[in-house]
């Protein structure tokens, strides 16, 4: 149930009638017409911009067509008042019963309220994390993943079929790396000394994996070169991070459905079956770039490379993919893997990035577009740096990674559920700032706390019900007299709930699953607000002394809040509290 998508329907056939019967001409193109939620609730319930956008085309003045609009549209019993405003916007006001029947909706259709079928069950993969694999994720892989796992949640809510995935960067020279640093608590398991060149990972975290090394190889590679070792302690290596990885999300509560590994696609023709797409297609050559903008490097100079024309695809350079050895740059393996998820059948793709890679940005879109024919979307996702506080002073870089601070840090301090909100509080491309001690703070000014204490008052109102024997399930207050909810601030939270199931369509439309959260403390701020009023004026009690019909009435409004935050949290991947400590 979308009340404005309804309505919407409804200003759509009205004009179709004016139109059929001469009032506006033919041919009127309506996709612009929009029924939203007006910028001053004081000015109605709704507001459509119908008149605007089609005087123009109509040759007509938008007042004249708002007046015959508002006529036709006050037939309509759900239409207690269209009201023509400034040059022609229309606002309307919509009558009690349709607000009540909200609630109602809410408690028979549960947590599938606002479920949309907008998706139409096209397929989407969406990448993130892809953290190398080298040690423990760190809190900017934490913003990265609490984002890309509520945005493949927001979009399988609305109806697509959705792939969440992990790019495994274990081709590159950093594996090597960390085979050295991997053979070198090996022989500190042997009781040697070891030096630790720059560069090295020496972080805590792989004491454990020298030492399972040991206990499974034993001496074999003590005093023995890299031709001897190095490609096996790196699969080796490999494997035992991508397990602390998997444990890492899994305390975030997330799941992968797939990994892919980057090596898979070297020595298999892979690399070379994308670029040879690209060489058929006219996008591949040999050419020499200009000079990059700006201070020129001491050590550029111009030389003949393998170039994709990447430009005739929207970027601003063409770029290359084959380095002057001959060996491929790092570009061409993405160009592989990017080609593998064209072919696999994607109707649209997502990356999540960070903000270090708004350079790919471009060239990836570029080289899907290339490759797919324009036919498959790539859209990439930035997510900003995060900020961490505590006690008024940075939070100090782990010791156990040596050089940052870890995912495992942050949720061991605060617990997985604040650490998801807190990270959907902000827009994805927005800086951060994550302070332990407000996260934790009991107040308005904490989102996360004001959301789990809106759910949790409601969950004491369901108590207090059972114990005052008032019957409070959903079946028995959605057959409740709901007209007793009649006061504007219940119908404000009413109305509050119907705006839901348009926001799950926007979020998941623009890929923005903070909207989620911002909307929940919003619902929240109504339901607290509504509570604190009854304080003042008994009337809005959820609870009626002698009165369990207005009671049931007012519970099933609280109830109705309540699955509401349930169904957003479960999109943010938050477990609903019942009761705050």
């Amino acid at each position: 149930m979308n009340l404005f998508t309804e309505l919407r329907a409804l200003v759509i056939d009205s004009l179709n009638e004016m139109v059929a019967e001469g009032a506006l001409p033919d041919g009127l193109d309506f996709a612009n017409v929009a029924v939203e939620p007006p910028r001053d609730a004081a000015h109605g319930d709704m507001a459509t911009n119908a008149a605007m956008v089609l005087a123009k085309p109509a040759q007509m003045k938008p007042r004249d067509i708002a007046d015959a609009l508002a006529a036709r549209l006050v037939a309509d019993a759900r239409v207690e008042v269209a009201e023509v405003a400034g040059p022609g916007f229309l606002n309307l006001r919509l009558a009690p019963g349709i607000w009540q029947g909200v609630v109602k909706t809410v408690l028979t259709s549960g947590t599938e309220f606002g479920r949309s079928t907008m998706g139409a069950g096209q397929r989407v993969n969406v990448e993130y994390v892809s953290a190398n694999p080298t040690g423990p994720l760190h809190v900017g892989h934490t913003r990265g993943a609490v984002f890309g796992d509520a945005l493949a949640s927001l979009l399988a809510y609305s109806g697509h079929d959705v792939t969440r995935e992990y790019y495994i960067n274990d081709g590159g020279a950093q594996v090597d790396v960390l085979a050295r640093s991997v053979y070198n608590r090996y022989l500190e398991a042997h009781d040697l000394t070891v030096d630790w060149p720059e560069g090295t990972y020496p972080g805590d975290y792989l004491i454990e994996v020298g030492e399972a090394l040991k206990a499974k190889v034993g001496d074999i590679y003590l005093d023995k070169g890299e031709d001897v070792w190095l490609a096996e302690v790196r699969e080796f290596a490999t494997q035992a991070m991508m397990e602390l990885i998997r444990a890492d999300l899994a305390a975030l509560g997330v799941k992968m459905d797939h990994f892919f590994s980057e090596k898979s696609l070297y020595g298999t023709g892979l690399i070379e079956a994308a670029i040879a797409e690209l060489d058929a297609k006219g996008l591949i050559y040999r050419g020499t770039l200009e000079p990059p903008k700006g201070k020129l490097p001491e050590d550029w100079e111009p030389r003949e490379q393998t170039l994709f024309r990447s430009t005739d695809h929207g970027d601003d350079v063409d770029r290359p993919i084959k380095k002057s050895d001959g060996s491929w740059t790092y570009f061409a393996p993405d160009i592989a893997y990017h080609y593998d998820k064209v072919k696999r059948g994607y109707d649209a793709l997502i990356d999540v990035f960070g903000a270090d890679h708004g350079g790919y940005v471009k060239r990836m879109k570029a080289a899907v577009s290339a490759l797919s024919d324009g036919t498959v979307p790539l859209d990439i996702k930035l997510t900003q740096l995060v900020k961490l506080w505590k006690n008024g002073e940075p939070f100090k870089m782990s010791k156990r990674a040596g050089n940052f601070v870890t995912l495992r840090d942050v949720v061991d301090q605060v617990g997985p559920d604040v650490t998801r909100f807190v990270m959907l509080t902000r827009k994805n491309d927005a800086p951060l700032d994550f302070d332990f001690d407000k996260v934790l703070e009991q107040s308005k000014d904490n989102p996360v706390f004001y959301v789990q204490y809106a759910h949790a008052r409601v969950c004491s109102v369901l108590r207090k019900a059972a114990e005052a024997g008032i019957a409070a399930d959903d079946a028995t207050l959605a057959a409740a007299d709901l007209g007793k909810l009649s006061h504007e601030a219940e119908l404000a939270v009413a109305k509050k709930l119907a705006e839901w199931p348009r926001l799950v369509e926007i979020a998941a439309r623009t890929h923005e699953p903070h909207r989620v959260a911002f909307y929940l403390y919003e619902l929240a701020g109504d339901l607290h607000g509504l509570w604190n009023r009854g304080n003042d004026d008994h009337s809005l009690r959820f609870l009626q002394d002698g009165d369990a019909a207005t009671s049931q009435a007012k519970i099933a409004l609280a109830r109705a809040v309540a699955v509401v935050i349930s169904a957003g949290l479960g999109i943010l991947g938050v477990t609903p509290a019942e009761e705050m400590r």
